[in-house]
């Protein structure tokens, strides 16, 4: 998983001498996962990344996020941060465990487009947190939609609420490290296994998206339509199969396939239909496919 203090900062030091081409390796049968696509130039990578800035992204102690709404939320409505069920303070949730409404005084430095903090943002609570099926936490703040934007002329990124496309160029914006990674929506992989946990329908970046330790919970936003359609969370490292820090991918078949030096990350659209009104999380609200308690 792509957090900080655990290789993060060995690997910014290193990252000028560049990074090996990804390889996959495929284990019982053919390959369970599409061709990777062909990546941008990097000119072309630079010229979509100045489209997105780093407006309403924010700094977690360990890991990175974002100030999001739905599109029905209200002004009045509490803000609500996303980032990784495991950036959680409280830990990593077990397989199976999800956090609801748990109380949290957690801060956040809020970003302006050019990647300076702003100001600081306070949660009430964890409004939901789980790494099953998903990878996912968002925690409800003490300020609205409206007192943010009023106080620092900050929007929040809207969450898209249909299923991402594969070839969607995309940029992932770190809050944590003040920096953004572009490359395009590979494919996705129908289940990402890590170690103990299991994720489904996990978005698989092209190789040009090499992120790091500290950009867990960064918005993965279409560079199109500005909208975030998932949240980055892992990457495998070394080449290894379904470890820690290097998650395989398990096909409808049982194929696993490997391929070290890839990124990944969480969809979102799904989060949509389970935030009912005043930001409130509903886990039995229509077309909501959340894990429950």
């Amino acid at each position: 998983m792509n957090k900080p203090l655990v290789g993060a900062l060995l690997t910014v030091l290193f990252l000028g001498v560049g990074i090996a081409p990804a390889a996959a390796t495929t284990v019982g049968g053919p390959a369970a996962a599409t061709e990777p696509a062909t990546t941008t130039s990097p000119a072309a990578a630079d010229a979509r990344a100045k489209a997105v800035t780093f407006a309403g992204t924010v700094a977690l102690s360990n890991c990175s996020g974002s100030v999001v709404r739905t599109p029905s939320s209200l002004p009045g409505d509490p803000a609500l941060v996303l980032s990784n069920g495991h950036c959680l303070e409280t830990g990593f949730p077990d397989p199976g465990e999800v956090v609801l409404n748990k109380s949290s005084t957690r801060t956040f430095t809020l970003l302006n487009a050019a990647g300076s903090g702003v100001g600081t943002l306070r949660a009430s609570k964890i409004a939901y947190g789980t790494m099953t099926d998903t990878d996912v936490s968002l925690y409800q703040l003490t300020r609205t939609y409206a007192q943010i934007e009023s106080s620092y002329g900050i929007k929040a990124l809207e969450l898209a609420a249909s299923h991402p496309v594969a070839g969607t160029a995309i940029t992932v914006a770190s809050g944590y490290w003040k920096r953004t990674y572009s490359c395009s929506i590979d494919g996705f992989a129908y289940r990402l296994k890590e170690g103990s946990w299991t994720w489904k329908d996990s978005v698989r970046y092209t190789s040009a998206c090499q992120t790091i330790g500290g950009t867990s919970g960064s918005p993965v936003i279409d560079d199109a339509t500005g909208k975030v359609v998932a949240v980055n969370n892992t990457g495998n490292e070394d080449g290894q199969r379904c470890t820690d820090n290097n998650p395989c991918e398990v096909g409808e078949n049982g194929t696993v396939t490997v391929r070290q030096g890839i990124n990944y990350a969480q969809q979102t659209y799904g989060i949509v239909p389970c935030i009912g009104s005043g930001s409130r999380i509903d886990l039995n609200r229509s077309g909501c496919a959340l894990p429950k308690p």
